[in-house]
């Protein structure tokens, strides 16, 4: 055997179907599921579930839909509760604490969603984090732009006096 001939080995790794080690029993039958390797657009995906979204059409929109509220989630989340003075620390710390536990776990779900390399998983994650960043800084500039209007309105005030 030559150096660089090893059987199968000398195969284009695309080439090659990747299988997934476990076996489960759906309907009595033994049954291996193929896993992509590669972006594809279609219905036909597993995402985060064995058996979801069932390559139906109703289901995989729907899919898309929790996959962007998920991601639209963590951007919201993104921005911790704030502390309000005299709180007790360790309640103020738990509530950030379980605020970012919750929002890694969503972020963890998104990412685990678009390791199903599907397109339109991939495009509804994208979109959702684009959109809750979007609510996010815009409720921050809203926030900031009243704060200037009233500090301004303030000033004036206090310099007619």
């Amino acid at each position: 055997m030559s150096q660089g001939d090893h059987g199968r080995m000398n195969m284009a790794p695309s080439s090659m179907p990747m299988r997934n080690s476990s076996s489960s029993n759906y309907d009595g039958m033994n049954t291996k599921t193929i896993m992509q390797m590669s972006f594809y657009w279609g219905k036909d995906a597993i995402i985060l579930f064995s058996g979801w979204p069932e390559q139906r059409l109703g289901m995989y929109v729907l899919a898309l839909f929790f996959i962007f509220l998920l991601a639209l989630t963590v951007e919201v989340l993104s921005v911790s509760p704030d502390v309000k003075t005299g709180m007790n620390p360790m309640v103020g710390g738990a509530t950030q604490a379980s605020v970012y536990g919750l929002k890694m776990a969503l972020a963890y779900m998104v990412m685990l969603s678009v390791m199903s390399f599907n397109v339109g998983v991939f495009i509804a994650a994208v979109i959702g984090h684009a959109f809750g960043f979007f609510l996010v800084k815009s409720r921050a500039l809203a926030m900031a732009n009243k704060a200037a209007a009233a500090s301004s309105s303030a000033a004036g005030v206090a310099a007619k006096v």
